[in-house]
């Protein structure tokens, strides 16, 4: 799970609007894409990203005509900083994602989530399933394996030894960098969070749902997302091959071409 380098801003894009917000008592960073009479799509970052984790996915969902919204989760980014994560439940994210819907009167939009995004989104569609028109995981948990516990350990390793790791995560974070590494790690190894497990919930999504990974994921085994696909009843399943945890940053174009297809049919019922 690597840190993103700071938005370069490349994609010759101009937001239609950016800033903070005030949300459920702190302020959460947000950026607004495309056309406002575009179907909505809002993008939720991994664990140790931002909004900039979306650089690459951006330009292309506004071209095919989306109305895109990403923001820096409270904690990350350019966003308040945050005492605790409220990992692996996420209570507070599925709370502001909830209070930014309607404060940005966004209704019925499709959720991107990836790795911890893609848990939130996963955990929103549940219990919202009448306000999310379709959904797309990128290489979500749902419990915790002993690969996720290895990969984990592999990235804090990262983070004491590179130096060239921890500058990204400042690029990103600035001096919520030691809070964001840390919450997210310590969140993922607690004790009382190595039991959870969240399959029993995936049967109350209902809008159709595309579920990604990568075949080389270092966090997740293949078999993770055959578990989600087949908890959902209106799932697909792309494993994609030579892809590890970050394939919207590894293979952006092929990513890119794969949501975009899913959520022509997710929003207009053409076929995938």
């Amino acid at each position: 799970m690597q840190p993103d380098s700071k938005f370069p801003r490349k994609t010759g894009l101009v937001a239609a609007a950016s800033g903070l917000r005030f949300i459920n008592g702190h302020q959460l960073y947000v950026e607004r894409y495309g056309p406002e009479s575009g179907p909505p799509v809002v993008l939720l970052h991994h664990g140790l990203g931002s909004i900039n984790s979306w650089k690459d996915q951006t330009l292309p969902l506004v071209k095919a005509g989306y109305h895109v919204i990403a923001y820096d989760r409270w904690g990350y980014g350019q966003s308040n900083p945050r005492q605790a994560l409220s990992m692996p439940f996420f209570k507070e994210d599925l709370q502001d994602l909830d209070e930014l819907l309607g404060d940005l009167n966004v209704e019925r939009p499709a959720l991107v989530g990836h790795s911890d995004g893609g848990t939130i989104a996963l955990y929103f569609s549940g219990g919202f399933s009448e306000r999310v028109t379709c959904l797309v995981t990128a290489a979500a948990h749902i419990y915790v394996e002993p690969k996720m516990i290895s990969g984990i350990e592999s990235v804090r390793r990262m983070y004491e030894q590179s130096a060239h790791f921890r500058r990204g995560l400042q690029r990103l974070h600035g001096d919520k960098r030691e809070a964001v590494f840390q919450g997210w790690y310590r969140g993922w190894t607690k004790p009382e969070n190595l039991a959870w497990d969240m399959r029993g919930q995936l049967s109350k999504i209902s809008c159709p749902t595309l579920v990604i990974q990568g075949k080389e994921d270092e966090h997740a085994t293949p078999k993770h997302a055959e578990d989600i696909a087949a908890g959902i009843p209106k799932a697909a399943l792309w494993l994609a091959p030579d892809a590890s945890h970050m394939l919207p940053q590894e293979i952006p174009e092929i990513f890119n071409r794969r949501v975009i297809e899913f959520l022509r049919y997710g929003f207009y019922g053409e076929e995938k």
